[in-house]
């Protein structure tokens, strides 16, 4: 192969140049020009072992440890292009086919290589071999540039190291046999890698430069046992098993590698322990740097994991919370150990004022005292605010000087160090998120940076928590708009009432109740739920609660009055639902009669008596139910509960019907006390209110435990009974002809003047005698008169007939049709209910 002039000439400049050189750096110098001149990406120079027996890797130029290091030992007879070039006497190329093809240790793939022996006067004692991309045959003139520096440097490749004489004078009494060839041991002494070996007594038989370093002068460990060298540097004591991986290797007879530290220097090296006839070499790389570079790069590494998954996990957890509290603790839960941060407040603008959003790890003083400051003032919100760049302060000193008017702060807030970090959404900076710490703190570049980053996300999270908090609240407005403002206070029953709405989610529920005093001193309570989630849900329930106050005004009974409220939600729509239970309780009779509609039954608990039911299976729920309704009385002697509920109580997810009405038993079991005879309430509570108050509580606690999310919303309203005493209560039967009008306003002025309200005789004689007068024209007997002593005096007439009496206008010359509107004139209420025999009309009147 021949050079054209241009490349002869370099090649002469070249060994001009090198001129002079030997050992190591005629092999680094003919290496580094014959990559060059090939465009290769390395290289290599393999020489010829001890006893024309391994070829040793004595120099390197580009390439890798890791492909350094398997091509450390190559075997004369193997296939390589260093082995087959040496054994030829003639360049080789090779290409890469891949691992294991029987080609020598492998090569990346795509490349090639190519080997040119270097051939002495006494023979040829190793190669050079350039590793090239593509995996092409080289050109002809590369491939005799190579040639021509390897012709160049062969002849010059002898000569003694420092020392070498020496290192003779102990070959000639036995103690170094391994090592004879002065290029190679000159090129050994000379490696950047620490060498040394030792023959099958484990004897030193030789050592280079480095190899010194860690086991001492070549004149002190030369003909020496290796262990004798191991116990004068404590080797065994740092590294016991070291002495055992050097047996296994020799044994083994195939190269084995790994990590150590040594002893002597604490360095770390990579130690490769190639078995040889009659011995052991050793290479010993200094990794103490790339060592130190890779644990910089796993402990980045692992840093950038770490951050990742804070905010991966800060991420989840925000993606889960709904409400600023749920936000707020999310934060603290993911961003403050890990910074070892001591609290938190988020700050949001409203107007031109700074609110508290939320807030851990702050006294309540403090924060009150901010609460609602100035956008205005000089502070570092309102700095971080108008600037949209978060704003680190690193100690007291420093915040006093950059914001002198709050010296006071740190001290209220017992914090020492702050990042102040902006809460931007959309472009728009809605406010301020501080993380505090109680000692004075230094955050570097990249805990500032991260802060940075998850200020971004607290921000999105922070504003959807603002929504959803403003949203839930009208929800919540809505939801108790439409519900009772109040209960009514009646003498025949003492009530109190809970709504709790889902805790998920921010649709309203179609949950209701009511108290509705009737006639009689009766009273209706009603509990409710429209099947479903949103504002049309809330919307009918509204609807449907407004029916039921105007039907209970018509005086219907339970179960005709479920009648035409299911014929009210089947006009509704097709695919609405709703349940429901009507009650009415009597205290002239102590009697509960209710019909249910889907609905969950009564509880009832009775003085001396076990929590129980009542009621059979409900019938369909409204909108599905083909009327009639099954109606059940129940007895309630005085002091008795009433507990009306919806599902939402005593059902979820996790809790099965029957199981929550059982837990609903038990803690009316636990918690409810009727007083027995002649126990009175404390504090003049009227029938217990304050007592039926806390049980309301109390059984919301045991059903409903506050950390408890809940899907659905829920209803109680619990009643307390009181009978109406015997003595409060006056009856009689009236004649039929015109004589009844006397006798019913005898009766009137003698119960009067026993019930000392005389006061009220003569109205009450008036209406009587209207009512009678009513009775006897337009109805049929059996007239009877009732007087009730209730929340006002209570006027009955009851006759056999179902005919209604209606107001009309009477005309000058008409004699009559004026009763009603003087009865409408006269009395508080008024109205006509109908009876199992006829009707009743009654009046009201107010006590004194």
């Amino acid at each position: 192969m021949g050079m054209d002039d241009a490349i002869a000439a370099r090649i002469r400049m070249i060994t001009e140049a090198g001129d002079g050189l030997s050992g190591p750096d005629l092999l680094g110098f003919v290496l580094d020009h014959a990559v060059t001149e090939t465009g290769g990406l390395g290289g290599m120079v393999h020489l010829r072992g001890p006893g024309a027996r391994s070829l040793l890797l004595t120099a390197v130029h580009g390439l890798i440890r890791p492909v350094a290091r398997d091509w450390a030992e190559v075997e004369p007879a193997d296939a390589s292009a260093p082995a087959r070039a040496m054994a030829q006497g003639t360049p080789v190329w090779a290409p890469a086919l891949g691992a294991g093809d029987g080609t020598g240790p492998a090569l990346p793939a795509g490349s090639g290589l190519l080997a040119v022996p270097l051939i002495t006067p006494e023979g040829v004692t190793g190669a050079v071999s350039v590793l090239m991309v593509p995996a092409e045959r080289p050109a002809p003139e590369r491939w005799a540039a190579v040639e021509a520096l390897a012709a160049w440097a062969a002849p010059r490749l002898r000569g003694d190291p420092p020392d070498r004489g020496r290192d003779r004078d102990r070959n000639r009494d036995g103690t170094g046999t391994l090592l004879a060839d002065d290029q190679v041991s000159q090129a050994l002494w000379h490696m950047s890698d620490a060498f040394f070996a030792v023959d099958g007594d484990w004897r030193i038989t030789f050592v280079n430069g480095e190899a010194e370093r860690l086991l001492g002068a070549a004149r002190t460990t030369l003909g020496r046992t290796l262990w004798d060298a191991f116990a004068r540097l404590s080797v065994d004591e740092a590294e016991p098993g070291l002495q055992s991986r050097y047996r296994r290797a020799a044994e083994s007879g195939t190269p084995v590698g790994f990590e150590v530290r040594w002893p002597t220097n604490q360095r770390w090296y990579s130690m490769r322990l190639v078995p040889v006839p009659n011995g052991l070499t050793v290479y010993a790389a200094d990794i103490t740097a790339s060592r130190a570079r890779e644990a910089e790069r796993a402990a980045a590494e692992q840093a950038a994991a770490e951050r990742t998954a804070r905010i991966g996990e800060l991420t989840n957890a925000l993606a889960q919370a709904l409400t600023m509290r749920d936000v707020v603790n999310a934060i603290a839960d993911r961003v403050l150990p890990p910074f070892g941060a001591s609290g938190m407040v988020v700050q949001l603008i409203e107007g031109d004022v700074i609110r508290i959003a939320g807030a851990v790890g702050y006294p309540q003083p403090f924060l009150e005292s901010i609460d609602g400051a100035s956008i205005h003032e000089v502070s570092p919100v309102s700095e971080v605010y108008q600037t949209g760049a978060p704003a680190f302060v690193e100690s007291v000193e420093e915040y006093t000087a950059r914001y002198p008017a709050m010296a006071g702060r740190p001290a209220a807030a017992e914090k020492q160090a702050w990042a102040f970090l902006p809460l931007i959404v959309s472009g728009r900076s809605i406010g301020c998120s501080v993380v505090a710490f109680a000692e004075p703190r230094r955050l570097d570049a990249e805990e500032r940076a991260l802060l940075t980053a998850l200020s971004g996300l607290m921000g999105q999270a922070i504003e959807r928590a603002r929504l959803y908090d403003m949203e839930h609240t009208r929800a919540k407005e809505l939801q108790r708009g439409l519900l009772p403002r109040a209960l009514p206070s009646l003498s025949s029953v003492t009530t109190a009432a809970r709504y709790l709405p889902a805790s998920e989610g921010i649709d309203v529920g179609g949950d209701w109740y009511d108290v509705i005093p009737l006639s009689g001193a009766r009273v209706a309570l009603v509990i409710g739920d429209v099947m479903g989630h949103g504002l049309s849900e809330a919307a009918t329930m509204g609807r449907l609660r407004t029916a039921v106050n105007t039907l209970a005004e018509l005086e219907f009974p339970p179960a005709e009055l479920l009648t035409r409220l299911n014929d009210v939600v089947s006009e509704l729509g097709d695919n609405l639902y709703a349940t429901c239970l009507y009650a009415v309780y009597d205290p002239v009779g102590a009697t509960c009669v209710f019909s249910s509609a889907g609905h969950p039954p009564p509880a009832v608990v009775r003085p001396g008596h076990p929590v129980r039911f009542a009621g059979g299976a409900p019938d369909p729920p409204l909108g599905a139910a083909q009327p009639p309704f099954e109606t059940t009385e129940v007895s309630l002697e005085e002091g008795s509960l009433l507990v009306l509920y919806t599902d939402g109580l005593v059902e979820s997810a996790a809790r099965d019907i029957d199981r929550g009405m059982r837990q609903l038993a038990s803690a009316l079991s636990s918690a409810a006390r009727a007083p027995g005879p002649g126990d009175t309430w404390p504090d003049g509570d009227r029938g217990g209110h304050a007592s039926l108050e806390r049980l309301c509580d109390e059984v919301l606690a045991e059903l409903l435990p506050e950390k408890q999310l809940t899907a659905d919303d829920a209803a109680l309203l619990i009643a307390r009974t009181h009978a109406l005493a015997p003595d409060h209560i006056a009856a009689w039967p009236l004649s039929e002809g015109p004589i009844a009008a006397g006798e019913a306003r005898d009766h009137v002025r003698d119960q009067l003047t026993r019930w000392e309200l005389a006061p009220l005789t003569p109205t009450a004689e008036l209406l009587v005698s209207e009512l009678v007068a009513n009775a006897i024209r337009h109805g049929r007997g059996p007239i009877e008169l009732r007087l009730l002593r209730g929340e006002g005096l209570i006027c009955e007439v009851t006759d056999g007939s179902l005919t209604t009496p209606r107001i009309r206008h009477a005309s000058e010359t008409d004699e009559g049709g004026r009763g009603l509107q003087l009865v409408s004139a006269l009395s508080q209420r008024w109205g006509t209910r109908y009876t199992p025999t006829g009707k009743c009309i009654w009046t009201e009147q107010p006590l004194p």
